[in-house]
Order: C-alpha cells, then sequence, then structure tokens
C-alpha cells in the first residue's frame, strides 16, 4: 500500500501515534512537499501509485479527480470539512471519500469564544498598546446578557452555545437541519435565518461551505442587522461577503470582526486586514495538541478500514 499524507500538521509530535499506525499499515507513505495545502495541479504526480490519501486543506477538483490514479480508493479528509473535495467527481470514480466530524469541534468553538471575547474587550489591540508604551482607557462590554446567534448547531456550533450560556448569554440558533428536540433541552430559541441575525449582538457561524451558504452573510442580510453587531467566524471563508463586510465596518454597522478562515487563503491582500476592528488568526481552529492527535488517529482509521473492507461510520454520502 502506498499512502500519499498531506496535511502539515500530521507530521507534529502530537501524531505520533497515527503516524505509527499508519507506518505499521502502509508499505510507503509520501508526505507533502510543499508545507501548505496542495492545488489541483500538484495533486495528480503525488498521487502517482497511491492507494489512499490523507487530505488536508487541497483544492481537490474534479479536474484533480480526473487525474488520479486508478488505483487510488479513498480520500480520507483530515477534518469536518468536505467543501474543497468535489463529492461528485469522487464518486464517479469509485473513491470513498470520508472525515474525522466532531474531533475538532472542541478546539473550534473554544477559538470562536475566544474571538468573541478578544472583539468585546479589545485584547490584542490593549495587548499591543502597552507593548508600545502606551496605557489606553478602552471601555469594551460584557458578554453577559447579550444575545449570540449560533448559525449552524452542529458539535462546534452546540459546544459553543453551552459556554455562551455559562456566561449569561442568550442563545438562538438557525440551523436547516436543527434537532428541535435537542434545543428545547438546551435552552437555545430556534429561529428563521432574519429573525437570528437581526435581533444578535453576536453571531457566530458554524456551518460547511455549499452553494446554499455561500454568502449567507451578504450585503442585504448585514444591513438588516442591529448597528454594532459582533461576528466571528470560524468555519469557512465563503460564508461572508468580505466586500459588502468590509464597508459594514468602516460605517460601524458592524463592530468587530473575528476570522480565523477568508474567502481566499491564505489571506495576504484583502482590505479587512488594514481595519483595526478585524481580529484575525491563520485558519487556526483546530490547532490544538488534542484535536491534531484526534484527527490524525480518525484520519488513519478511516483509511485502513476503506482500504481493509471493514466498517467505516464516517464515510461522506
Amino acid at each position: 500500500m502506498k499512502i500519499l499524507v498531506t496535511p502539515t500538521s500530521f507530521t507534529k509530535p502530537e501524531n505520533k501515534a497515527a503516524q505509527e499506525k499508519l507506518s505499521a499499515f502502509a508499505d510507503e507513505v509520501t508526505y507533502n512537499p510543499h508545507g501548505r495545502p496542495l492545488t489541483e495541479d500538484e495533486i495528480p504526480g503525488l498521487l502517482d501509485g497511491c492507494d489512499g490519501y490523507i487530505a488536508g486543506l487541497d483544492y481537490i477538483t474534479a479536474d484533480a479527480i480526473k487525474k488520479a490514479p486508478d488505483t487510488l480508493k479513498i480520500i480520507s479528509r483530515y477534518g469536518a470539512g468536505v467543501d474543497r473535495v468535489d463529492l461528485s467527481a469522487a464518486r464517479d470514480r469509485g473513491i470513498t471519500v470520508t472525515n474525522t466530524p466532531g474531533t475538532n469541534a472542541t478546539a473550534v468553538c473554544e477559538l470562536a469564544f475566544g474571538l468573541m471575547l478578544c472583539l468585546a474587550r479589545g485584547i490584542p489591540q490593549l495587548d499591543h498598546a502597552v507593548k508600545q508604551g502606551e496605557w489606553p482607557r478602552r471601555n469594551g462590554i460584557e458578554l453577559c446578557g447579550k444575545r449570540l446567534a449560533v448559525l449552524g448547531l452542529g458539535a462546534i456550533g452546540r459546544k459553543l452555545a453551552a459556554r455562551a450560556q455559562a456566561f449569561g448569554m442568550e442563545i438562538c440558533a438557525y440551523d436547516p437541519y436543527v434537532d428541535e428536540g435537542y434545543a428545547r433541552a438546551a435552552g437555545i430559541e430556534v429561529c428563521t435565518l432574519a429573525a437570528a441575525i437581526g435581533d444578535a449582538d453576536f453571531i457566530s457561524l458554524h456551518m460547511p461551505l455549499t452553494q446554499d451558504t455561500k454568502h449567507i452573510l451578504g450585503a442585504d442580510e448585514i444591513a438588516s442587522m442591529k448597528n454594532g453587531t459582533y461576528i466571528v467566524n470560524t468555519a469557512r471563508g465563503g460564508l461572508i461577503d468580505e466586500a459588502a463586510a468590509h464597508g459594514a465596518l468602516e460605517s460601524g454597522k458592524i463592530a468587530g470582526l473575528g476570522l480565523d478562515v477568508y474567502e481566499a487563503e491564505p489571506v495576504s491582500a484583502s482590505p479587512l486586514l488594514n481595519l483595526e476592528n478585524v481580529i484575525t488568526t491563520p485558519h487556526a481552529g483546530a490547532h490544538t495538541r488534542e484535536a491534531i492527535g484526534g484527527m490524525g488517529m480518525t484520519a488513519v482509521e478511516n483509511l485502513i478500514a476503506v482500504l481493509t473492507g471493514s466498517a467505516c461510520a464516517s464515510i461522506v454520502e
């Protein structure tokens, strides 16, 4: 068996057990030589002769899959999102796609909550000022008593809601596939998208990027929000229309924006980077010791299960 592994964090010490398990199974393991997500043009050559592919945030397009070798049987996503994998093309080639749902849920929700706190109190700006020899007095706001709209009540959204409730926040949620029984039991109000974002003080996005969710927060939706709303996105960059958000941040319609994901990654030329009320991190939501180890082991176990014909609960349909 020959396996391609591309997630840049798979080779970290936290994944030692997963590395050993994969090495014991495979005859040959090839790693990402670029240190970043692969482009569609880079993928086919690295897949030459491979039976399996543990994929990071690579752009696995229909063209890349079309050029993949006949030996390839599985794309095992290291993470939950599969929006960069052309599932239809993989299905046509008979290639199984798996993911690792839930393994990074705590890590991502904690970063989202950290960004909320940073936005509310201006923590990065205060830190920078003190290190520059300043001693500013800047008033923030408290999370307690504020209304949080969680867009996407899956594993990450549920964990965020629980943490926000512990801070005394009022929670509403929008999710087309919501489990209303769970929401009622958890004290979460289920709303339409318009109602959720129209009344919220904070909005946090936890949805996959699809044709239906692209720019789910566009110019019209932003215009319908309360003045001074704070938004956090640790899901996928395309959920927010960044051009519309830029104008709203300049006008104060959006009071602050916390981003871990961007429409184009790695981000470099976005005008959002020049705004003081935007806090940015480099798609680091899943980068904790615990999440990295969990994603690595689950991705390896999914790959081995499919290649040996065993049951696998994480196949993406």
